[in-house]
């Protein structure tokens, strides 16, 4: 190939119809490789996330929480359905914090209530040591 038919070929690649049937086709395939996946971990993270919750009966402790987490997981799916597969993550990852705050708060009232009947334990435990000591003689 000598020099004149390799300046021609490289000549044609810069013709303005080319040029823009190449940026076209560029512009083509990055919309394609960027276009958003199902946050499919995400769901599956969240829906572990409220069956840990539900296994742990967070619903005797606090209801509000693990309603929001299912909600918020529904509305994820509804997002994925739609096509909105960024507002489908966000949902889902926010279900999943739900309902960990969900667990978190019932293991925290769990711990209050083991607290309050430790401090009553210690109240009688004390009442009984005063009555001893009034009733012993040196």
């Amino acid at each position: 190939m000598n020099m004149a038919t390799l300046s021609a070929r490289i000549t044609s690649l810069y013709h303005p119809a080319r040029r823009a049937l190449l940026l076209s086709t560029a512009v083509l395939l990055v919309a394609c490789a960027s276009a958003p996946k199902a946050p499919s971990a995400e769901l599956m993270a969240a829906e572990q996330a409220i069956a840990n919750a539900e296994r742990a009966q967070v619903i005797r402790y606090t209801s509000t929480e693990l309603n929001i987490a299912r909600n918020e997981l529904t509305a994820a799916r509804s997002a994925v359905d739609a096509k909105d597969m960024l507002q489908a993550r966000q949902l889902a990852l926010q279900a999943q914090l739900s309902a960990e705050q969900a667990m978190a708060r019932a293991e925290f009232i769990k711990a209050q209530a083991i607290n309050q009947d430790m401090q009553q334990s210690i109240e009688v435990l004390q009442q009984e040591a005063q009555r001893n000591q009034a009733g012993v003689k040196p």
